[in-house]
């Protein structure tokens, strides 16, 4: 028996319904959500952005956090590069005396020595000079009476021999040299052993023959007294 126009309608619109729910849900998942879903997630997003951008300006505002600079160590001066301070210069040993000489006498010695060794000459004729000296001044450096200028120079001592002055009572009027150079030892010493090389076969003589020959002395044997104690004395300072 056929339906009524009634039901066949209440049919077709039913199903209609359920297509229309199908295709919706269909739309959604196809299509992601609608337009007002999609708005609410955009609106979230951008205040999350804004947020962030506020946090990070609060960052930068906020005063850095002062940097600690450590000082650097001192650097040592390494043992090789500190300057060591320059010994001081000893002081010159003085010769102790021999053949009963004081230390002044002995002083003196030892610059006739001195002077005649930086000259080269042998042995023999620094025995020469300290005779010499011994017999002439009796090895002090002795200014004169008759020169009063010779009392300006450091000496020991004063003579009244004309005017002979120093170790070796050298003349200045026979041209051994000025007053001012014949009152400094070293400078009579070299003068005297100047003439002594200047003697022919001085060394083959006997010590007063060879001292005579330089100074001419009115006492030509006079030397030969001191020839031991100068042997002696120059034995002590070579």
């Amino acid at each position: 028996m056929p339906r009524s126009t009634p039901v066949r309608a209440a049919l077709i619109t039913g199903l209609s319904c359920c297509l229309g729910v199908a295709a919706f849900a269909g739309t959604w998942q196809a299509g992601g959500p609608s337009e007002p879903v999609q708005g609410a997630l955009a609106d979230r997003a951008a205040a999350a952005a804004e947020a962030e951008q506020r946090a990070s300006r609060s960052l930068d505002r906020s005063p850095a956090a002062p940097m600690t600079i450590l000082p650097s160590p001192t650097a040592k001066p390494s043992p090789s590069a500190t300057r060591k301070p320059k010994p001081k210069p000893a002081k010159p040993v003085r010769p102790r005396p021999v053949a009963g000489l004081s230390q002044l006498q002995m002083d003196n010695a030892k610059i006739i020595v001195d002077v005649g060794r930086g000259m080269k000459m042998p042995r023999r004729g620094l025995v020469v000079a300290v005779a010499t000296a011994m017999q002439e001044s009796d090895l002090r450096n002795l200014a004169s009476d008759v020169l009063p200028e010779s009392a300006d120079y450091p000496h020991q001592g004063s003579g009244s021999d004309h005017d002979s002055v120093g170790l070796f009572q050298q003349r200045p009027s026979s041209g051994w040299g000025t007053v001012r150079d014949l009152m400094r030892p070293t400078y009579a010493a070299r003068v005297f052993y100047e003439a002594l090389l200047e003697v022919p076969g001085w060394e083959e003589m006997s010590v007063t023959a060879a001292a005579q020959s330089v100074q001419i002395s009115a006492f030509p044997d006079a030397y030969a007294q001191h020839e031991e104690r100068a042997t002696t004395v120059v034995a002590a300072l070579t």
